[in-house]
This record gives C-alpha cells, sequence and structure tokens, in this order.
C-alpha cells in the first residue's frame, strides 16, 4: 500500500511530467524533478555529468538526464575518480537549498541541490571530445551526424525529438478522435511510376524480380476505400530516392496519409483545416491562421506570389503589366510577359541595396532588374521613365496602388519563367527588408491545379501531377476541352510558404481513367499493366474518394523554427543521402548478392 509520502509525490510527479514507474539501484528521482520540497531527502538520480566545476576546493558537477539538470556539490575529491563531461554516473546524497547567491533561476531545479555521499561511474568517457554538447549545433553537420548520440544530448536538439514525439502523439489522437481509423500498410510493395527513383528491393525467392519501399501508401489507401473503410490515416513512412533541400531530408520521410470515403474536395479541407490548426495552436504560441485557410487558384498564385507555394506574411503583390508593352520601344520588354512588385517606401535605400538587389536577379538568371522610384509629385525616377507612353505612369500607379517614395519592380520574361523569376524577386525584397511578419503561421490551401501539360522535350501531353485525380467536368472535359484547359481537383496545403501537403479527389470511375490516361498516351492495356490492382478494384464498386497527407517532418520543422528538416529528425541521413552513424550504404557480401541473383558490374 502506498505511504502518504509516496502518494503525494507521485501526484506532485504527475503534475509536473515526470512518471517514475519503480525505484531502483540507479535512481530514486528525475534530476529535473527535485524542488524546495525535497529538501532534507535523501536521494539517488542518475544522468550525464554536463560540467565539473572547481570552487575553490569544493567542486560543483551538473548532472543531466532526459528530464532536466541537478547541481551536486562534492565535498571529498576522491569521489570524483574517472569522471570526465558526459561519463554517466549515479550520485546518492541529500538535498538542501543552495545560497541565496548561487540560485539559478534558468533551471527548474535552480534553488536546490545535493549534497553527494556517494557516486558510480556508470558508463566511462574519454576526456578529449569530439564536440561541446552544449554547443554542438554550431559545429559542421557531418560531424555532428556520426556522433548523433552525443548530439542529442545538446538540449535544443533532444527538445525537438521531443516535441516530435508529441505532435505525432497529438496527431494520432487527433485524428481518432475525428473518427479515423489507424491502419497500417505494407513497406514491401511494387515500384509504380509515381515521378521520383523507387529504392528496389530483390527478391531471394524470384529470380529477376524486385519490390519496392513505398513512395506513398497512394495505391494502398484507395484500396482501402474500395474496400469498404469510410475514414483511414497512419503515420506514413514514405521512401524516395531524391536529392537533398532544407525542407526534404533524402531518403525517407514521414506523412500524415488521411483518405475519406464518399468525400469531396472540401470534406478534406475540413478534416485538414481541423487537425493542422489544432496541432500549430497547441505546439506554437504563434498566431495561427483560423479556419477555413484561404483558397487560392493555382493561376492566382502564380500571378499575384509568382510561385504554387506563397508566404502569404509577404505583403508584396506582383501585378501583371503586359499589355502595357506589346508595342514598346524598349526591346527586353517588347512582346514579353511583364510583372511589377510595388515596394512601400523603398526610395529610401541606398544605392548599394539596389546594386545588392540587381546583382540577386542576376544570380537567379536574370539579364537585369528594371525599377523606377516614385516621386513626391508621383512622378517617375528611373531609366526605364523614357520608354513610358502618356498615361503609362497613370496607369501603373492605379494597378500597383503606388505611393510617394515606394520602389515599382518590373521583371520581363517568357510566359513561364517570368512569373517564377517575379515569385523570387518578391521573396528577397521581403527579406531584406524585413517585410515578413515572423510572429504568425498562415496557412492556405492551392486549388486547381492544370490536369495536364506539354512535355518541353517531346511536345507531348503529360499528366502535370497526379495522374489519378479527378478531372474538374468529369468525362465532358476529357471529351470537349484542350488538355492543358482541363483542370483536377488536385490541391497542396502551403504554410508560411512551405507545401505542408498534396492531395486530390481521385479518379474512381474506370471510363474516366481509361480516357484520362489515354489523353497523356496511355492505352487501356498499358493502364491496366502498370496499376493492375487499381484497374481491376474500380471494377468492383469504388466509392467517390479523396485525401491528402500532410508531411509531419515539415510541420515540425515549422514549429521548431529551424530551416533545416534533418534538425527534426532523429537519425538523418547527412545531404549526400549517407548515414554517417551507421556507415551506410555499404558494401555487402558476395554470397548475400548471389542470393538474390545479383552480379555488381
Amino acid at each position: 500500500m502506498m505511504t502518504e509520502p509516496e502518494g503525494n509525490r507521485a501526484l506532485s510527479c504527475e503534475r509536473k511530467g515526470y512518471c517514475m514507474l519503480r525505484e531502483n539501484k540507479y535512481r530514486t528521482h528525475y534530476c529535473g524533478e527535485l524542488r524546495e520540497s525535497d529538501i532534507g531527502s535523501s536521494v539517488r538520480v542518475a544522468g550525464w555529468v554536463e560540467n565539473i566545476r572547481d570552487h575553490g576546493g569544493v567542486m560543483f558537477l551538473d548532472i543531466r538526464d532526459h528530464y532536466g539538470v541537478v547541481q551536486v556539490v562534492v565535498h571529498d575529491d576522491k569521489l570524483l575518480a574517472n569522471i570526465n563531461k558526459e561519463c554517466t554516473v549515479s550520485v546518492g546524497g541529500n538535498v538542501t537549498k543552495r545560497d541565496e547567491d548561487t540560485i539559478n533561476p534558468k533551471i527548474a531545479t535552480g534553488t536546490v541541490e545535493i549534497h553527494s555521499e556517494d557516486i558510480v561511474v556508470l558508463g566511462k568517457a574519454p576526456q578529449s571530445l569530439p564536440f561541446e554538447v552544449q554547443t554542438s549545433t554550431e559545429v559542421k553537420e557531418d560531424v555532428r551526424l556520426k556522433y548523433r548520440f552525443l548530439d542529442l544530448r545538446n538540449k535544443k536538439v533532444h527538445n525537438n525529438i521531443v516535441m516530435r514525439s508529441e505532435v505525432i502523439s497529438f496527431l494520432r489522437s487527433k485524428m481518432t478522435e475525428m473518427g479515423f481509423l489507424e491502419i497500417q500498410t505494407p513497406i514491401l510493395s511494387c515500384s509504380s511510376p509515381e515521378g521520383a527513383r523507387d529504392y528496389l528491393i530483390p527478391s531471394r525467392k524470384h529470380k529477376g524480380m524486385f519490390y519496392a519501399l513505398p513512395q506513398a501508401p497512394q495505391i494502398f489507401k484507395q484500396l482501402l476505400m474500395v474496400s469498404g473503410f469510410d475514414k483511414y490515416f497512419q503515420i506514413a513512412p514514405c521512401f524516395r530516392d531524391e536529392d537533398a533541400r532544407a525542407d526534404r531530408s533524402p531518403g525517407e520521410f514521414y506523412q500524415l496519409d488521411f483518405e475519406m470515403a464518399f468525400a469531396e474536395q472540401e470534406d478534406v479541407f475540413a478534416a485538414a483545416e481541423e487537425v493542422l490548426y489544432d496541432t500549430f495552436r497547441k505546439f506554437s504560441e504563434k498566431e495561427v491562421s483560423k479556419p477555413p485557410f484561404r483558397r487560392i487558384p493555382f493561376a492566382e498564385a502564380m500571378l499575384t506570389y509568382g510561385t504554387d507555394k506563397p508566404d502569404l506574411r509577404n505583403p508584396l503583390l506582383i501585378k501583371d503589366i503586359s499589355p502595357m508593352f506589346e508595342e514598346t520601344d524598349f526591346a527586353p520588354f517588347r512582346k514579353k510577359t511583364v510583372r511589377s512588385i510595388n515596394v512601400p517606401g523603398a526610395s529610401a535605400q541606398s544605392k548599394k541595396w539596389f546594386k545588392n538587389m540587381e546583382e540577386f536577379a542576376l544570380s537567379i538568371g536574370m539579364k537585369g532588374l528594371g525599377y523606377v522610384k516614385v516621386r513626391d509629385d508621383m512622378t517617375f525616377d528611373g531609366p526605364i521613365d523614357k520608354f513610358l507612353k502618356e498615361g503609362d505612369r497613370e496607369k501603373l500607379i492605379e494597378i500597383n496602388g503606388s505611393k510617394a517614395g515606394d520602389v515599382i519592380y518590373f521583371i520581363a520574361d517568357s510566359k513561364d519563367m517570368a512569373p517564377k523569376l517575379a515569385g523570387q524577386i518578391r521573396t528577397e525584397v521581403a527579406k531584406r527588408l524585413g517585410l515578413i511578419d515572423e510572429s504568425r503561421f498562415e496557412m492556405c490551401f492551392i486549388t486547381d491545379f492544370p490536369m495536364y501539360e506539354i512535355d518541353e522535350e517531346t511536345g507531348k501531353v503529360i499528366f502535370t501531377h497526379n495522374p489519378f485525380s479527378m478531372p474538374q467536368g468529369g468525362m465532358q472535359a476529357l471529351l470537349e476541352k484542350e488538355p492543358t484547359e482541363i483542370l483536377a481537383y488536385q490541391y497542396d496545403i502551403v504554410c508560411n510558404g512551405v507545401e505542408l501537403s498534396s492531395g486530390a479527389v481521385r479518379n474512381h470511375d474506370l471510363d474516366v481513367m481509361i480516357k484520362a490516361f489515354e489523353i497523356a498516351g496511355y492505352s487501356e492495356q498499358e493502364l491496366k499493366d502498370k496499376f493492375k490492382s487499381l484497374y481491376n478494384a474500380f471494377r468492383y464498386g469504388a466509392p467517390p474518394h479523396a485525401g491528402m497527407a500532410p508531411g509531419v517532418d515539415r510541420m515540425l520543422m515549422l514549429l521548431a523554427e529551424e530551416e533545416n528538416i534533418r534538425e527534426v529528425i532523429a537519425f538523418p541521413m547527412n545531404s549526400n543521402a549517407q548515414d554517417l552513424l551507421l556507415g551506410s550504404p555499404t558494401e555487402v557480401t558476395e554470397q548475400q548478392l548471389r542470393e538474390v541473383h545479383i552480379k555488381i558490374r
């Protein structure tokens, strides 16, 4: 039976988030849980030696475990034999209150300390470490990843992984609360043409045949809908042989994959809004855009923001002024797609600032970056002014909403390149002027993606994104419209310029699917051969269904305010797709290769 003091401690621990299953020979308390209420108690803690300090014959150790840090006072030097920073120890002693001048308000245990009676070294550490744990984030990344077990002891890095656990737990709870059923789908699957390279697994039992790691559970989750499940989700591991980026880890990533039967696009949006809004509100103190999130058609996003991943915290907007320059004498603008960006108050910037912006424009492939300054009398100052016709200045001011002291930038290029270049200029100007509000998360859906596009190399019609999306207008649109005019029920969710997820209303009608693939150059037999599971299943009564898959790693990167996605992954590969901790990829033995019928050329 639990005694009164034990019961009180259990309640106290529960309130503070510390729940020790049982006391043992290594510890009776966690380092981070000791408070003034423990003064006078005999305790034992275990952890890593974070710091060793000598204060005139009295030694102080900072002992760290998962839950926090506590100061230990050592009066007997003999207790310090074989103790180095980052070795693990078990310390027994009495809890006392610190002297007033030694209280540390920066840590939860800062008013107490343990006066040690015995110290047992549990795990030795060398005197020289590859880097200091407390400053590991300043070390070269490859060194950090080689000694990731040390790097993960750093408080910031450690807390990122704790947050990851808590976020995933919350996502699971939230999806279950919303009526979704968690179902795992296979990891060993078949290769499918989804855009990225597959990771292939040779079969030992079937010579010359290969499994593939799933790029996403796309086909399986659609088959679950055909199987009669109403709402599915999982925290799904996805594997793609892609190059790394700041927001993309090579090899594998995780997504909150979900699908809904008998659902429309807005049903998916409602589910995504609830889970993402609640998640970001719970794990961040920043303001989060409230549902319903803005719906922005793809064409509008490309025109207004120059990207299908707009950062809505950026107040700068792009305007199309191409008609003004169809017959201009200014050759760089003539018969080009021309965009303008009004930058409030930028006339006050230095010549060097404008020179630096021009150098940035050249670095992204532009031939220059034209601009005019708006004078107090609303006339223009700048070399482009002399190429403007009568009435152009007034029209530019009206279109851009310009005021005295503003700057109007001009971006001219091909129909495809001008929007993208304008988007990069918009982002760079806002960053350099500090216009982006870092205190909030702005979410939006990008909708109405084109179903098809023309391949620049072959001139043939190809799918723009997911080939299994339902075309808007169904069969009628496929029969009557030009392929590049057909829109799909495809959508992305974007937060602060980062694509969190893509999704679609799926094409569940086999006749419509056959026609959609035919337009992209696939015969019905090719469709049947490449996607035989879906083709066969859809012959037996497929429900309308839709879904999406927000990226867990990217969500965490935003919540943790990290620039690099590898900071929120416990054991990431480096940017060259190498696991420096375990040493993979590695060579394997000739025997292993023979077992799977492979010969290295």
